[in-house]
């Protein structure tokens, strides 16, 4: 209607022109992005490089970084050292070339400085040297705007609960405290109190002397008491954890009882009990000790003290019961928040991170969409009618949706052997929001919806737990079926009927087509699930 006025008004070259623009407009909503964002931290400065597109959604494509430690010796003097900018603005310009290099535009490459740069009596000098050597823009943020683009990072990582969680993310001039639960950000702080800051103002003798160790922990305590009054009031339990710091210590605390598997951080986590076995261990140790320590970056043998008495404390002071790792922070909220301004969303509308997840790592390995909703759909039906025989909670139904969607991407690497891909895939694919079990899980019902049933020889399937062996065994064998029943890739199955009689179980199977090839391929399948239920399954069909 608005078009038909214009035309009345100005002719009909006016509406081709606004015709065009929609058409391009429309375009680039949905064209590829590519987006460097860069933080320049108190100990680090970083960047990461990412593509996001309709479907694949956000992909990493390089991240690298710097200890520049930018803020050595400025906790006290108030200045940022010139020689320790000059080695800023080369990290930058390398950064720079290689944005450039991945196909990032210059405008799309972002910068902000936190608490180290944030503090400085010369930071406004450093930032027009950055300007006149690179021509990059650095926007120095608040602390309060740091909290809110740790929040955005997280909550795309971690799946937050009804219940609030405490988020803190470790720096080396500041700390964070987020509390949100999924729909709501109850707290946003900072305080400064980063491990580079502790350790030069507190931290003299090596290891940490009694007298040192109990001024930092009071002085931690009394940093974080509102925080802690807020979480006591909202009933927190749990916290989420962002940093090298945090993640240096995960992995340390890993490697002492899971050597075989130290990468994977994102979602994992350690109990309050864990952690002060750990704690107990480390914090009486030397430089030397340190260093030998499994997990722990070379560049912070000293910044690891004062990280491991703030997270002693927090545990302490907020009453936690366990820590959460994540391992997207303050850059990936930068990111999540820019492409929102420019895709024109909402940059604090609620995601289903793990579904889009899934969705992502399927577009990325050009997957059969339609296929595999319908292997989802008919994978959730028979769990849902034989939850009286298999008794798997609800928790393992989403599992099995996730698995069933994935089911096929292995396709992306071969055909032949794509079941074994597609575990690897998933297992390997970074798949935010889950737990490194729940992945193990989804990965290994994904390897056995064809050729041989889980076997404990299988050394992926071996390490399991008894009840997980047990929920891969029921929803493999709900997935072969399913799959079976999409033998033809054309969604010929309307629906599903289970019946649990005494002495066998039926499936009456409702089709639009004749269903040969259907029926062909679930007798085939079916043996599995027979096993795993100990009934016989009779699958009947009908033509609607």
């Amino acid at each position: 209607m608005f078009l038909l006025v214009l035309v009345r008004f100005s002719g009909k070259w006016l509406i081709l022109v606004l015709a065009v623009s929609v058409t391009i407009f429309k375009r680039m909503s949905t064209a590829k992005l590519r987006v460097a964002a860069i933080d320049l931290g108190t100990n680090s400065f970083h960047m990461v490089v990412v593509e996001e597109s309709e479907g694949k959604g956000i992909v990493e494509i390089d991240r690298v970084k710097d200890m520049i430690c930018i803020g050595k010796g400025s906790i006290s003097t108030k200045r940022l050292d010139s020689e320790a900018m000059e080695a800023g603005v080369a990290a930058l310009r390398n950064f720079i070339v290689l944005a450039t290099q991945r196909g990032v535009p210059p405008h799309n490459i972002i910068a902000f400085a936190t608490s180290a740069i944030r503090e400085a009596e010369n930071r406004d000098e450093f930032i027009e040297m950055v300007k006149r050597e690179t021509d990059l823009k650095v926007k120095v943020i608040s602390g309060r705007e740091e909290a809110q683009f740790i929040y955005y990072g997280v909550r795309n990582a971690v799946t937050l609960r009804d219940k609030p969680d405490l988020l803190f993310d470790i720096g080396g001039g500041s700390v964070e405290f987020i509390i949100a639960d999924k729909s709501e950000v109850h707290l946003l702080e900072s305080r400064k109190i980063g491990v580079a800051r502790m350790l030069e103002r507190f931290l003299v003798t090596d290891p940490v002397s009694p007298n040192e160790l109990k001024l930092l922990q009071q002085f931690f305590a009394s940093e974080m008491y509102g925080a802690a009054e807020k979480a006591k009031e909202l009933g927190v339990s749990r916290a989420i954890a962002s940093s090298g710091t945090a993640q240096n210590i995960a992995r340390m605390i890993r490697a002492g009882k899971d050597s075989d598997s130290l990468d994977a951080l994102n979602q994992s986590g350690f109990t309050r009990q864990e952690f002060e076995s750990f704690y107990r261990m480390v914090i009486a140790m030397d430089t030397p000790a340190r260093r030998r320590l499994t997990g722990l970056d070379e560049k912070r043998v000293d910044l690891i003290v004062p990280g491991l008495i703030l997270f002693d404390t927090i545990f302490r002071v907020f009453g936690l019961k366990e820590v959460i790792i994540s391992d997207s922070a303050l850059r990936e909220g930068m990111v999540i928040h820019y492409i929102s301004s420019i895709r024109g969303r909402n940059g604090i509308s609620h995601l289903d991170i793990r579904r889009q997840s899934v969705m992502e790592i399927g577009y990325r390995c050009n997957w059969h969409k339609p296929h595999s909703r319908q292997v989802a759909r008919l994978s959730l039906l028979l769990f849902d009618q034989l939850q009286p025989l298999h008794g798997l909670k609800h928790q393992y139904r989403e599992l099995l949706e996730y698995a069933a969607l994935l089911h096929n991407i292995g396709e992306f690497i071969s055909i032949a052997a794509h079941h074994k891909h597609s575990q690897y895939i998933i297992m390997n694919g970074d798949l935010r929001g889950f737990s490194p079990t729940e992945i193990e899980i989804m990965g290994n019902v994904a390897r056995y919806h064809r050729k041989q049933p889980p076997s404990e020889k299988h050394p992926l399937y071996g390490k399991l737990k008894v009840s997980h062996r047990r929920a891969v065994d029921v929803l493999s064998g709900i997935l072969r079926i399913s799959n079976g029943l999409e033998r033809g890739h054309r969604q010929n199955v309307v629906s599903i009927t289970a019946r649990c009689e005494p002495a066998r179980i039926v499936l009456d199977v409702l089709v639009k087509y004749e269903p040969d090839i259907e029926l062909w391929s679930a007798d085939e399948l079916k043996s599995w699930l027979e096993e795993v239920l100990q009934k016989p399954i009779l699958i009947e069909a009908s033509i609607q």
